[in-house]
C-alpha cells in the first residue's frame, strides 16, 4: 500500500456506534488505515483474525473498537463476576498503555443505561475495565477491585491473566460469556517463553468466543505452528504491507518494506571509538537541521542505559532531559520513566532522549517521536524493525540511524532480505566541517576528547567506574550471543577502540580480552588507593576492605592450602597407591646418587672433574639407574606388577 489511508469510517459494512465514532474522531483520526479498514468488519462479524502490519499501521484501533462493539450489542448484560474480553500482552508497558486507549473510550461513554429495550444494551457504568499488571495492586487487589467494578474488560500480561483466572479467581471470575480474546504483539508473547501460560490460559476459556493474534512480525512458520495452541478457528489472515517505488533501469520496481512508508532508514559506519561520537553528533545535527525534539536511543543492556545515562550529559549540550527505561527497573520506576517521557514539553532547545532497551521496542505508542538511534543492533533482528517502528508513525515522518562498524556492514544486506532497506549515511563531524563518506579517514580526534570528558565524569564517583565497567562486560557479552554470529563475531570487535566509547579508566579482567592487541589502549592515572565512593556507606566498606587486604590474602593461601588437603584426602585409593609407588621409585633413586657422590668425594673429584672418569668406570651403575626408571615407567602403566619390580631391583 503506498498510500496511509484507507476510507472514511462510514465506509464500513456495519456503522459504528456515535460515541465511539465522535471518540475517534476527537483523537483526530478522520480516516482508516488499510489495517484497520481490513480487520474491523471481519472482527466485527465473528470471524477469528490473524493480523500481520507494519509497527505504527493502527493495530491497536483495529481490535478496540471490535471489542468495545460487540459489547455494546451483546442482548444480555453481563453478570457481576463475567468478563466479556480479556486482552493479553507481553509487557506491562503495553498492557498499560492499551488500558489507557480503552479508557479514552469508556470516558466518553454515555452514562444512562439503555431505555429502548429492542436496542442493545450499554454495558455498565463507570467503565467496566480492569488492569491486572497494574505496578499499583497485587492479585489479590485486582480481585477485589474486579468484584467492587464488576469489570467487562481485563487486560494484563501472561503471568498476572493467568494468576486472576486461575489462581485467587478461579472460583470467582466466570469465563463462560467471553466474547474476545486478544494476543497483542502475538509472536512475542509465543517468543517470550509463555507458551505453557497461554496454554493454561486458552485451556480454561470457551471455545465458542473470537480470537485475534496482532502483531508487526508474525513469519508463517510462527502463525501457522501456534494456530492450534491459540484456539483459532478458520481464522483470516490479513498482511498489511508497506509498498515503495524504486527505480530499475527503464521501470520502476514495486519494493515491498516492513517499515513504515514515512521511515528514512539510515546506517552509519563508524569504528567502534566512535561509537560515541557519533551517537552525540546525530543527536546535536537532528536538533539543529531537523529541528527534532523526541529521541529513544536502544542499547543493548540495562547496564548500558544506566551508563549513559550517567556520562551523557557531560558530553552533550546543556539543556536536554535524559531518561532511562530498561526491564531491571522496578515496575514503579519504569511506569514513571515512561510517563515522564511521553509527557515531557520537548522542544530543539529542551529536547527529550529516553535512553532504554528493548523492552520499550514494541506496540508502545509513543506519537511525538521524531528519531530513533541504535547504538547498537539488537542480538534477536526480529527486533529491529520494532526499534525503529517506534517513529513515523500513524502518517507522521520519522528517522532511525543504525551504528554499525566496518566489519559488520553485511548487517545491511541481512536486513534487505528481509525487506528493511538500510540508507547509508555520511560520517557526521564536527560542526562547520562537511560530512565524509570515505572509509580511508583518519580517526576522529574528538575521540580523546571525549574519552577524557567522559573519564572526568568517572572520577567524580568510584561507583560510576563500577557501573561503566559492568557496562562494558554486558555490551561484549551480549554481542557475544548475537544471533547473526556470522556478522557479528566476537574475534572482530574491536574491544579497546569499544572501551574508549565506553570512556573507561582501564580495561576489566574478562576472558574475551584474552589475546587481544591492547596496545592502542592507556589506563587512566588513577589513584585508586584514595578514588573513593561519593556513597558514604560504600565507602567505608571499601576503606574496611582496603585495611583488611593483607589479613584477607593470608586466609585466602589459608583457604587455598585446605582445599588443596581437602582434596588430596578425598583423592581415589587408585591414585594413592599410583603416588605412593611413584615416591618409592624416587626415593631409591635419590639414595642411589648420595652413595655415588659420597663415594667419589673421598678421592677428592668434584662430579664436573670426575664426569669423564665415571662415565668410564661406573657406567654400570648409571646404566642400571635407567633400567631401574625404565622398570619403574613400565610399573605405573601396569606393563609389569609391582612384585616383578621388587622380584628385579630388591626392596633396598
Amino acid at each position: 500500500m503506498s498510500t496511509g489511508f484507507a476510507g472514511p469510517w462510514s465506509s464500513l459494512p456495519e456503522p459504528l456506534t456515535p460515541w465511539i465514532l465522535d471518540v475517534i474522531e476527537s483523537m483526530g483520526h478522520t480516516r482508516m488505515t488499510p489495517v484497520q479498514a481490513s480487520t474491523i468488519p471481519l472482527f466485527m462479524k465473528h470471524k477469528d483474525v490473524v493480523v500481520e502490519a507494519v509497527t505504527g499501521s493502527g493495530k491497536t484501533l483495529a481490535f478496540v473498537i471490535p471489542v468495545l462493539e460487540k459489547l455494546i450489542r451483546r442482548e444480555r448484560k453481563l453478570r457481576q463476576n463475567d468478563i466479556g474480553a480479556l486482552i493479553i500482552s507481553p509487557t506491562r508497558e503495553l498492557a498499560t498503555q492499551i488500558h489507557s486507549i480503552f479508557s479514552t473510550f469508556l470516558s466518553a461513554q454515555p452514562s444512562s443505561q439503555n431505555s429502548d429495550e429492542d436496542g442493545p444494551s450499554i454495558p455498565k457504568y463507570p467503565p467496566p475495565l480492569l488492569l491486572v499488571s497494574s505496578n499499583q495492586s497485587s492479585p489479590a487487589q485486582d480481585l477485589e477491585r474486579f468484584m467492587a467494578s464488576g469489570s467487562d474488560i481485563v487486560i494484563g500480561t501472561p503471568g498476572r491473566i493467568s494468576e486472576f483466572l486461575l489462581g485467587k479467581g478461579h472460583s470467582v471470575v466466570n469465563v463462560k460469556d467471553l466474547e474476545v480474546l486478544v494476543l497483542d504483539e502475538a509472536d512475542r508473547l509465543l517468543d517470550l517463553g509463555f507458551q505453557a501460560t497461554l496454554s493454561k490460559i486458552l485451556n480454561h476459556l470457551p471455545k465458542q468466543r473470537r480470537t485475534g493474534l496482532f502483531s508487526a512480525t508474525m513469519t508463517d512458520a510462527d502463525a501457522i505452528s501456534e494456530l492450534v495452541r491459540a484456539g483459532l478457528r478458520n481464522p483470516a489472515r490479513i498482511v498489511v504491507k508497506v509498498q515503495s517505488k524504486k527505480s530499475g533501469g527503464q521501470k520502476q520496481v514495486i519494493e515491498e518494506r516492513r517499515i513504515p512508508a514515512n521511515l528514512q532508514n539510515f546506517y552509519i559506519i563508524c569504528r567502534s571509538s566512535e561509537r560515541t561520537v557519533q551517537l552525540a553528533r546525530i543527536l546535536s545535527h537532528e536538533v539543529k537541521q531537523h529541528e527534532s525534539s523526541q529521541f529513544i536511543v536502544y542499547f543493548a543492556t540495562g547496564a548500558c542505559v544506566d551508563h549513559f545515562y550517567n556520562i551523557l550529559p557531560s558530553v552533550l549540550p546543556p539543556g536536554a532531559n535524559i531518561h532511562s527505561l530498561h526491564g531491571h527497573l522496578t515496575p514503579s520506576a519504569r511506569t514513571r520513566a515512561l510517563t515522564a517521557f511521553s509527557k515531557s514539553i520537548s522542544t530543539p532547545s529542551s529536547p527529550s532522549i529516553l535512553l532504554c532497551t528493548d523492552v520499550a521496542a514494541r506496540g508502545l505508542d509513543l506519537p511525538h517521536v521524531d528519531v530513533v538511534i541504535q547504538y547498537d543492533p539488537p542480538t534477536d533482528p526480529k527486533v529491529f524493525s520494532h526499534r525503529c517502528g517506534r517513529t513515523a508513525r500513524a502518517g507522521r515522518r520519522g528517522r532511525a540511524y543504525t551504528l554499525l562498524s566496518d566489519q559488520e556492514a553485511g548487517f545491511v544486506d541481512f536486513m534487505s532480505v528481509r525487506r528493511i532497506p538500510l540508507q547509508k549515511h555520511p560520517y557526521l563531524v564536527k560542526e562547520g566541517e562537511k560530512d565524509v563518506d570515505d572509509e580511508l579517514r583518519v580517526d576522529d580526534p574528538d575521540i580523546e576528547f571525549f574519552l577524557n570528558k567522559i573519564r572526568q565524569k568517572l572520577l567524580t564517583d568510584r561507583s560510576l567506574h563500577d557501573d561503566a565497567a559492568k557496562a562494558f562486560v554486558s555490551f561484549v557479552r551480549a554481542y557475544s550471543k548475537h544471533e547473526a554470529s556470522y556478522i557479528f563475531r566476537l574475534k572482530d570487535l574491536n574491544i579497546p577502540g569499544l572501551a574508549k566509547s565506553f570512556g573507561l579508566l582501564r580495561l576489566p579482567k574478562m576472558p574475551e580480552l584474552k589475546n587481544v592487541d591492547t596496545d592502542d589502549w592507556i589506563d587512566a592515572e588513577v589513584n585508586w588507593s584514595s578514588y573513593a565512593y561519593v556513597n558514604k556507606v560504600q565507602e567505608v566498606k571499601r576503606l574496611a576492605a582496603l585495611e583488611s587486604a593483607p589479613e584477607n590474602k593470608k586466609e585466602q593461601e589459608q583457604r587455598k592450602a585446605q582445599r588443596a588437603e581437602q582434596k588430596k584426602a578425598n583423592a581415589p585409593w587408585s591414585s594413592k597407591v599410583k603416588k605412593e609407588e611413584e615416591r618409592e621409585v624416587r626415593k631409591e633413586k635419590k639414595k642411589r646418587k648420595r652413595q655415588w657422590l659420597k663415594t667419589h668425594a673421598t678421592s677428592g673429584e668434584t662430579p664436573d672433574d670426575s664426569k669423564h672418569s665415571h662415565e668410564e668406570s661406573d657406567e654400570g651403575d648409571w646404566l642400571e639407574i635407567a633400567r631401574e626408571e625404565r622398570m619403574a615407567k613400565k610399573l605405573r602403566r601396569g606393563e609389569i606388577s609391582k612384585k616383578t619390580f621388587d622380584a628385579e631391583f630388591g626392596d633396598l
